[in-house]
């Protein structure tokens, strides 16, 4: 029994695919909202702090190194199954890319502007706030890019926590192994992956243009 084409599977089920899609970019982007709120805070504690800074960073590294499955699975015992794991679990692998531009970045504002701030009378955080981190900002964009090119592909593997996305289609269509459909289940599902990868990497890319000034440009 000869199943569609591809093509014709895509055009018959445009509507779930289109579903699926914004469910992946949603439990994305919103795990990468968490962890670079998260990544930043730590990467500011860990460029002020020097004795926790390899602390910091090396502990990031080391969640970045569990196997995804493995992950998934801990967190399904504390969390239960459905989106809230995924979310937990794609913030954490977004760390280090986040807490290490972060430090970097921070690293990398001339000391010099540093004191002429401190001479004006402000303080460390109005500095921080109003001075270090905008012209650190390109650099921890950087890692907020990295990051989320790097975690929307690993979303993928939420499904088999039930947890939505384009990752549904990638393990019904291994569950149909055989059927007719199953290729382009699991074809579809991961060109979309791939896709939505490129426009978050051409998003971001556009977001740099419109936040960082042309004078911090590389």
């Amino acid at each position: 029994m000869t199943g569609p084409t591809f093509w014709e599977y895509v055009q018959q089920n445009q509507v779930k695919l289109w579903t699926l899609t914004q469910q992946h970019l949603v439990i994305t982007l919103v795990a990468l909202a968490v962890g670079a709120v998260v990544g930043i805070a730590l990467g500011v504690l860990a460029y002020r702090v020097r004795q926790l800074r390899g602390g910091i960073i090396g502990t990031a590294g080391l969640i970045l190194t569990i196997p995804s499955l493995a992950l998934y699975a801990l967190l399904v015992g504390l969390l239960g199954l459905g989106a809230l794991p995924v979310v937990v679990a794609l913030a954490m692998y977004s760390l280090l890319p986040i807490v290490r531009n972060t430090v970097a970045g921070l690293a990398g504002v001339s000391p010099a502007v540093v004191e002429a701030a401190q001479g004006q009378g402000m303080g460390s955080w109005r500095r921080l706030l109003r001075i270090q981190l905008p012209l650190a900002w390109p650099v921890i964009l950087t890692g907020v890019r990295v990051s989320a090119v790097l975690i929307v592909g690993i979303a993928a593997l939420g499904a088999i926590v039930n947890g939505p996305g384009l990752g549904v289609l990638i393990l019904d269509g291994l569950r149909r192994v055989g059927s007719p459909v199953a290729l382009n289940m699991a074809l579809a599902g991961t060109l979309g992956v791939v896709l939505l990868g490129v426009a978050l990497d051409l998003a971001f890319l556009g977001l740099g243009r419109f936040t960082i000034s042309r004078g911090l440009r590389g």
